[in-house]
């Protein structure tokens, strides 16, 4: 940024087959420039411009992208605005005018290459956090998901005399000589009976949903499925619930795509529950999008799972694959789907991640191997459950508080 049109023009012949340059006349022109262009690595100012001075916009430069490098440069002895720039950590380089050629040349490309590697240094490690974050939330899950099958066996035992009470209550009121139908109250003995039966058997899906995330696969998958023909048999089971939801489903799903190897109970498991959440949780008239596209060579499957729903919050996000956590407001509703999903995906060799779709609504991301029967695949799985493992310890220790 300099004032003077001349010596940007002469900056511009100089260095301009070497860099890409953009030029202003002013501090606050220089500083549009730069929210305009998000890819610039270097800023060199001039101090003294009419308006806002060198200074002022190395310290813009600073909040709105800090990873800018900035070179003021000017033909005072301007000690104070230099002292200033440093002080403030706004400047990577002071030069005096008139500047020797090479001297700025070398002075340049040093900053860009310092530039370079901050980028790299920074990308790699928000890469590292994004993988350290999915690490602690897959063992998380994976916690939680072992003490919640443990705790789906403990109970199903338990609920056993339960089960059997209720079922057995009008044949045992019988041997009393003690008819319900015809008792004073029999829309009691009836409707309580009918309802007692009906949460038990809600309470059976839930605990086969817990079970399923500490089942571990067998030697080989042998189910060989479309997974077009598996969405549209799954839509079909699930009519009555969009319909009365008003939700659609688009399947876009290519007729070429690679015919998976899987274990098709659980396989058809997965998108069952997704979509039982996504039609629990989206509002009336929403729409729900798949897509299926092959990667990796045709070696593995991408699945994306769309909605056009209020998306996630930043707490939702962080804990959807929890069994604790619900995206329904409804009280009934539980976050078993999601964790069962997360297991049967790793069941298969799998990963699943969710983010906030472009625009509005959420996006499950799903990518699954084509055959599931690779060697090296096999040896992930089987640390995978091992890792389950560890937690039997604490869930023992739990129930022995308890």
């Amino acid at each position: 940024m300099d004032d003077e049109e001349k010596s940007l023009k002469a900056f511009q012949r100089a260095y301009g087959h070497q860099f890409r340059i953009l030029t202003a006349t002013s501090a606050v022109e220089g500083c549009k420039k730069l929210e305009a262009n998000p890819d610039v690595g270097l800023l060199i100012t001039d101090q003294l411009m009419p308006g806002e001075k060198g200074v002022w916009l190395l310290n813009k430069t600073r909040q709105m992208r800090p990873d800018i490098l900035c070179i003021l440069a000017t033909a005072y002895s301007d000690i104070d605005a230099v002292m200033q720039a440093v002080n403030t950590g706004a400047i990577y380089h002071y030069l005096t005018k008139p500047w020797d050629p090479q001297q700025l040349e070398n002075t340049i490309k040093r900053a860009l290459r310092l530039f370079t590697v901050q980028r790299e240094r920074n990308e790699l490690l928000r890469e590292k956090m994004s993988v350290l974050h999915n690490m602690m939330v897959s063992d998380r899950v994976v916690s939680l998901g072992y003490m919640a099958a443990d705790m789906s066996h403990r109970i199903r035992n338990w609920l056993v005399p339960v089960k059997t009470f209720i079922d057995m209550v009008p044949h045992q009121l019988r041997q009393e000589n003690i008819d319900p139908a015809q008792s004073k109250n029999c829309e009691f003995w009836m409707d309580y009976q009918q309802s007692a039966q009906r949460y038990l058997e809600k309470i059976t899906n839930l605990l086969d949903d817990l079970w399923v995330v500490g089942e571990t696969r067998g030697l080989a998958f042998t189910d060989r499925v479309h997974l077009q023909a598996v969405m549209i048999d799954v839509t079909m089971r699930l009519q009555e619930a969009l319909t009365a939801k008003k939700v659609s489903i688009e399947i876009n799903i290519p007729k070429d795509l690679p015919i998976l190897i899987v274990d098709k109970v659980k396989f058809v498991r997965i998108f069952e529950l997704l979509l039982k959440d996504e039609i629990v949780s989206l509002p009336e008239g929403s729409c729900i999008q798949v897509f299926a596209s092959p990667v990796q060579n045709g070696e593995r499957v991408s699945i994306i799972v769309r909605d056009n729903g209020p998306g996630l919050s930043e707490e939702t996000h962080r804990n959807i694959f929890d069994p604790f956590n619900a995206r329904s407001d409804s009280p009934s509703e539980h976050g078993i789907n999601l964790m069962a999903c997360f297991f049967l995906v790793h069941y298969h060799h799998g990963k699943i991640e969710v983010q906030n779709a472009e625009g509005k609504g959420a996006e499950f991301r799903m990518e699954l191997p084509v055959g599931s029967n690779d060697p090296a695949q096999a040896v992930q799985s089987r640390e995978f459950f091992q890792k389950l493992d560890t937690t039997d310890d604490l869930w023992q220790k739990l129930l022995v508080r308890r």
